[in-house]
């Protein structure tokens, strides 16, 4: 498509471009859209957790960093290909990671560096409050890190103030608002979907047992406001303006839409947000989304309830691990190739392997892995270990050897999944990746068909992913007709005529995948041993 480069300096020029920014596991991104959605740059910082002291972490200062760093790789594109300083916004969203657990004093000091989703250290709080609730909690929740920090007596839950996630704080420091998108909410603690806001027969719950351990605040004070897609949660202040763009450029009181989770806004980039639709995505970690037509017969410890960022209930598989461990694997192969002289591209190399494993035998040839870089909830392990075996007469090559890491990626997820269509007998039409995974073209689908028995698709604007699901919220809240839903709005003014490249299942490949999954749970006693096996002494 050509571009209309004078049109396109002059909507930037004139604020007429609404601008996304995603915290992701790996990378901070940003992308700017105009008004007909489509991206018109992008910039990005990477970064990575930390493991200290037992716990996966990212310091608020590294937050900070991140964030002007991204925003001023986004404006040197923005000049580079426009040759236009960008100065004013239409719109601003902010979306990161679900999840865990940020708390600070009254004075806005934080308590406790950041627990990550990445964590397992909260099981005995996501079960008492399972059980208390009647409502999965997963050990990811934050309500799970808050309960447990209270089950441990840690000094400093007395003196909470705030308590909200990654795009909270950021959106915090952005506006000076404390609120957040209902998707991220639903993240937090349970959301009644008749209300759009925090259950408030589980709000008085968790009040009677923090009363019971002492403390004076009550949860509702400590939690964000909770705001759906379409409204307006502040506008960018001076000092926000600043934190972004220290060069000054960029104008304060641009408005931004409600904070959402990376979940939410990969609804949103993937137009599935209405009834029978989902979406995984799948890199770092894994997981499926899917929205849901009525409540679900049962509370399982898999599933998590959480909503779309409109405020519908979605069934959502989370999973710790995905590609990590496949990952450090081809960077090993390239550590060989560097040592024999040669030089091979990192995006070569994965497409060569990827494609071979399409070659492999069905079932992987009886080789098996496991890899949990972290602990793996809908397993029941709260740390991980890297693990690959087999047997003396297991088919060992490089086709199978990359293809049971590809499918070991999805392991636990089939196990989510298969909870979803074959006990509770949900109904997906069509499942769209984005995330790593689907980067080399055509594999990462047919893998991720075999495991659920649902039709792929990718769509070309999967690879912005979050960043750009959060700019069409931002466009939405600033766009929409009087009225008009979410739904509605992506179907018709983004989405429309568009269903990405498709691939379905193939029957062998499903079959196949059903005989690793019998090894794979069968075999996670090994993995079990492996665990208590290399435990720090």
């Amino acid at each position: 498509m050509d571009l209309d480069i004078s049109a396109i300096r002059e909507a930037i020029e004139n604020g007429k471009t609404s601008l996304g920014i995603e915290l992701g596991s790996t990378r901070i991104k940003a992308v700017l859209i105009g008004e007909d959605h489509v991206p018109l740059a992008a910039g990005s910082y990477d970064w990575e957790n930390r493991y200290e002291e037992r716990v996966w972490t990212y310091s608020m200062e590294e937050v900070k960093k991140g964030l002007t760093g991204c925003y001023r790789d986004l404006a040197e594109a923005v000049k580079e290909r426009y040759d236009v300083e960008l100065t004013v916004l239409s719109s601003l969203g902010i979306s990161g990671m679900m999840h865990g657990y940020l708390v600070f004093d009254r004075h806005g000091e934080q308590l406790v560096p950041f627990r990550t989703w990445r964590n397992t250290i909260t099981g005995e709080a996501s079960a008492r409050l399972t059980e208390t609730f009647a409502y999965p909690i997963p050990q990811r929740w934050s309500i799970a890190h808050l309960y447990q920090s209270m089950l441990n007596q840690e000094d400093h839950v007395k003196d909470i103030g705030f308590l909200t996630t990654l795009s909270g704080y950021v959106h915090w420091i952005l506006t000076g608002q404390k609120v957040l998108g209902v998707g991220d909410a639903s993240g937090m603690f349970p959301i009644d979907i008749r209300t759009g806001d925090f259950n408030s027969r589980m709000l008085d719950q968790f009040d009677e047992l923090a009363e019971e351990g002492g403390y004076s605040w009550k949860l509702w004070e400590i939690l964000p406001k909770v705001l759906s897609a379409g409204k307006t949660a502040g506008v960018l202040t001076p000092e926000g303006a600043r934190l972004l763009d220290p060069s000054g450029r960029l104008k304060h009181g641009i408005p931004l839409c409600p904070p959402e989770g990376d979940a939410g806004t990969g609804m949103a980039a993937t137009n599935s947000v209405g009834p029978r639709t989902g979406n995984v995505s799948a890199g770092t970690s894994v997981f499926a989304m899917i929205v849901l037509e009525e409540e679900l017969t049962h509370v399982y410890e898999e599933i998590d309830l959480v909503t779309t960022p409109a405020g519908d209930l979605v069934a959502m598989v989370h999973c710790n691990n995905c590609t990590s461990d496949l990952n450090a694997w081809v960077s090993l192969f390239g550590e060989v190739l560097e040592a024999m002289g040669l030089k091979t591209d990192t995006g070569q190399m994965f497409s060569v392997l990827y494609n071979l494993a399409l070659t492999g035998d069905k079932d992987c040839g009886g080789l098996l892995s496991y890899g949990y870089l972290a602990g793996e909830h809908i397993t029941g392990f709260d740390e991980g270990r890297p693990l690959f075996v087999r047997m003396p007469d297991s088919r060992f090559n490089l086709a199978n050897f990359i293809r049971v890491h590809l499918f070991t990626s999805l392991g636990a997820l089939k196990m989510g999944m298969d909870i979803l269509f074959k006990r509770e007998g949900v109904k997906l039409d069509l499942l769209f990746g984005h995330g790593g995974l689907f980067k080399t073209k055509g594999v990462g689908q047919s893998v991720m068909a075999a495991a659920v028995n649902v039709p792929v698709s990718v769509m070309d604007t999967a690879g912005e992913g979050g960043a750009w699901g959060i700019a069409l919220l931002a466009s939405y809240m600033v766009h929409k007709e009087a009225g008009e839903t979410l739904e509605h709005y992506l179907g018709n003014q983004v989405f429309s005529g568009e269903s990405g490249n498709q691939v379905t299942p193939d029957p062998e490949d499903a079959a196949g995948f059903e005989v690793f999954m019998d090894r794979y749970t069968s075999g996670l006693a090994i993995e079990r041993a492996a665990v208590d096996g290399m435990k720090p002494r």
